[in-house]
């Protein structure tokens, strides 16, 4: 390393890219690192399962030979992984299925050319579960991903192998896909920032079930985990914005205040839908009083919030239809079943823009347990988790997610506290639609304010 100062195990995406940019190391070096602690580290975590290290110390190269003093890439040399699911040129995209492991794989998604083109180093890809339809990383291709705080507990899912990798420091910075909180549940129980962008904003192309090409998949998105909330948006920056042949563009409006004490945030901390553990609902509710001693405005009620018992039923039939789609011996619900649900939808989000006339970003927790033991059950109807004593329905913690997720809206998780065990709880930060700088803002504020872990 060019300077003995600068600690690339450390270092967020943004410190990587202006030391390669100003010379205080390498792309080369940055690279190398980050294979040294990928090598180390990732034999008892099992997150990064597909390794291309030798093209990445070739594109490593090419940077270091391209590169200027004022070059603009915002990730130049930044060395990272992306989830399983997010095609890469000569890499397997399998979702975790079997019978995908020798599909041929000849383009990149448009986010990880995106990432790409911004300088980032692409070393591998992270673990996923079976179709990315768990809250876990396990599946019959790769085996298991483990958390890094309790190798008995699950990282999270789905894109647990891209929290785990943060988690430990292997890499600065991940790309994930979320419509069923796969972005803030990982991020959550790992102890990292994620970021689920307005639905439609980062093209998905790229990212779908292994073997089709069609219609962008309602309700899902593609988007960043980091160490940093400051990562996260340059990220998205990077990623988001029309194909190139669309005929709109992407102007994201600016975060809607300067400050930290000038938001003002609406903290929810139960679901009717939902039960939430007291080591979630606590810390989520210490971050509400911490931020009333620094002189923001914080409610704990307000008028217009939807009714979410409603809405979770609503986003549950959607997610079911969206999920299932071609299982075999499931009937598909009738077209305009789906428009109703649609109709519904898009009224959801007029509540919510009513509600963020008078708030700027709703606080809640992204999922109502912290990371919880491994659970190799197929059948989801028979899964269950003791909260606080009682057990309850494992697919029911969906709620939480849905909340931002049906409506469309941007939400960012944000590492909070950890429970006596030692395990990370999170908070995502909901925001009205189009305001992804707010909620990234809101999660630099409180990082820069120390009331993150």
């Amino acid at each position: 390393m060019a300077n003995g100062a600068f600690d690339l195990k450390t270092a967020s995406a943004i410190e990587t890219a202006d030391a390669v940019r100003t010379g205080a190391c390498s792309a080369r070096e940055a690279c190398e690192a980050a294979i040294e602690r990928i090598e180390k580290l990732d034999g008892p975590i099992h997150a990064v399962v597909v390794r291309d290290f030798d093209r990445a110390r070739v594109a490593a190269k090419q940077i270091d030979a391209s590169r200027t003093r004022d070059d603009k890439r915002p990730l130049l040399g930044v060395p990272m992984t992306v989830k399983e699911s997010n095609d890469v040129a000569g890499l397997p995209t399998t979702w975790g299925v079997q019978g995908f492991k020798d599909l041929a794989v000849h383009e990149d998604s448009v986010a990880v050319a995106r990432l790409k083109a911004a300088g980032a180093v692409i070393l591998g890809k992270t673990n996923v579960p079976v179709a990315l339809a768990d809250w876990q990383a396990v599946n019959p291709v790769y085996g298991r991903t483990v958390n890094p705080f309790d190798h008995s507990r699950t990282p999270g899912g789905s894109s647990g192998g891209a929290a785990a990798a943060l988690a430990t420091h292997m890499i600065p910075l991940e790309f994930g896909s979320d419509i069923g909180g796969s972005i803030r549940v990982p991020a959550h129980m790992c102890g990292v920032f994620g970021h689920k962008p307005t639905y439609g904003i980062v093209p998905l192309k790229g990212h779908g079930f292994p073997g089709t090409d069609g219609a962008d998949v309602d309700l899902a998105v593609v988007g960043p985990l980091a160490r940093t909330a400051r990562d996260l948006s340059v990220a998205l920056d990077a990623v988001a914005g029309p194909m190139p042949d669309s005929g709109w563009r992407l102007d994201l409006p600016a975060a809607r205040q300067a400050s930290l004490r000038d938001y003002r945030v609406l903290v929810l901390d139960t679901h009717p839908s939902v039960t939430t553990a007291s080591n979630v609902r606590e810390p989520l509710n210490a971050i509400g009083s911490a931020l009333e001693k620094a002189g923001v405005s914080v409610l704990r009620q307000a008028n217009g919030v939807p009714d979410l018992a409603a809405a979770h039923q609503d986003y549950g039939a959607m997610l079911t239809a969206i999920t299932t789609r071609g299982v075999p011996g499931v009937k598909p619900i009738d077209a305009h079943a789906w428009m109703e649900l649609t109709d519904k939808q898009m009224r959801l989000a007029r509540q919510w823009r009513d509600v963020f006339a008078d708030v700027d970003v709703v606080l809640t927790p992204c999922f109502g347990v912290p990371a919880f033991p491994h659970d190799d059950n197929p059948d989801w109807g028979q899964r269950t988790l003791v909260i606080d004593g009682e057990t309850t329905r494992y697919g029911a913690q969906v709620a939480w997610p849905g909340v931002a997720t049906f409506p469309g809206l941007p939400a960012t998780a944000i590492p909070i506290a950890k429970t006596r065990e030692g395990l990370p709880v999170g908070a995502q930060a909901i925001g009205p639609m189009f305001g992804d700088r707010t909620t990234l803002a809101f999660a630099q504020a409180l990082q820069e304010a120390g009331l993150t872990i």
